[in-house]
């Protein structure tokens, strides 16, 4: 699959005569849908704010999709699929602890409400193992582990080709991983996660920026600027997302780490801040020194919605 370009008002295909496969990435605070071609062209997106509770989630998803349905300008083939955070039952279609989208506790049937309201069969899983996917096929990477930094922090692992979810469904849900007890409560109820650190939400808390202005670009503007508190609360970040890069390059010795996520749209900069961590992290390891997580390091491709493109593989798969 070739580095997909993006028709962002919608619109069709020139002379569509194949079919085209769908997936929906739904996100915390908004939902896009796209259609792609098979050599991962997307040909239409939608995007919308993500409700929260089930049967709200589950209404805008099947509006999403019909807005790509009178789009596309090509027939819609296969399952649609969709990434959605939490923890996600791909066999059984359920999500559970999607605390971000007001789901908690029993598993909700999503795949199966969504397919009622849509008439259509669907797949469903992490939003992060979408975004994996989505990496892997842009890519050409066959082993790799991306780290989301988005309202929290997960990962998810692509290795030899194959995706890896774990027996319970939670692989890669590195951010509940406590790292100081002594630290702030996080939503999974336990206290002092890497979440609480090395996310989307808790640079957002350190540095809320000005009105308009994403937190990690007006944190990573104003250290460029040289603003000495903003360039602490920078360095700060970087240091907790090394240690988060650390983790997964520890558990799964992947060939390649991948950043993503909302705040991985600040780009270079936020890699050159991360890299500097894990090479200070290293200097006083000969054994870190030797992994050389740095060079391993890389950012998601700029402009290509991955976690959507990666929920239409599922679906087409």
């Amino acid at each position: 699959m070739t580095a997909p370009s993006v028709v962002r008002s919608g619109g069709a295909t020139t002379g569509a005569a194949v079919g085209l496969s769908v997936g929906i990435d739904i996100g915390a605070t908004k939902m896009l849908g796209v259609a792609a071609g098979p050599d991962g062209r997307v040909v239409a997106e939608v995007r919308v704010s993500t409700p929260r509770g089930g049967a709200d989630v589950v209404a805008a998803a099947g509006a999403v999709v019909d807005a790509l349905r009178s789009r596309a300008g090509a027939p819609l083939i296969g399952a649609v699929g969709v990434g959605v955070p939490g923890l996600v039952d791909a066999e059984a279609g359920t999500l559970s602890h999607a605390v971000n989208l007001g789901i908690d506790g029993d598993r909700f049937p999503l795949r199966d409400l969504l397919a009622d309201r849509l008439g259509t069969a669907v797949a469903v899983d992490n939003d992060v193992n979408a975004a994996a996917l989505g990496v892997a096929a842009v890519t050409g990477r066959r082993d790799l582990a991306y780290v989301s930094l988005g309202t929290g922090l997960a990962a998810a692992f692509v290795l030899d080709g194959r995706l890896r979810r774990g027996s319970g469904n939670a692989a890669g849900e590195i951010g509940h991983i406590p790292v100081d007890p002594q630290r702030l409560p996080c939503a999974c109820g336990q206290r002092g996660c890497l979440e609480t650190a090395a996310s989307g939400s808790a640079l957002a808390a350190a540095w809320p920026g000005a009105a308009g202005v994403p937190p990690a670009q007006a944190l990573f503007d104003a250290a460029a600027a040289g603003d000495g508190a903003a360039i602490a609360v920078r360095d700060a970040f970087a240091t907790r997302v090394a240690d988060a890069v650390r983790l997964v390059a520890l558990t799964v010795d992947a060939e390649s780490i991948v950043l993503g996520g909302g705040v991985a749209q600040v780009g270079s900069r936020l890699h050159a801040a991360v890299a500097w961590a894990l090479n200070d992290q290293a200097a006083g390891s000969e054994f870190l020194r030797s992994l050389d997580l740095a060079a391993r390091l890389t950012l998601v491709p700029r402009d290509v919605p991955v976690a959507a493109l990666g929920a239409a593989l599922l679906g087409a798969r």
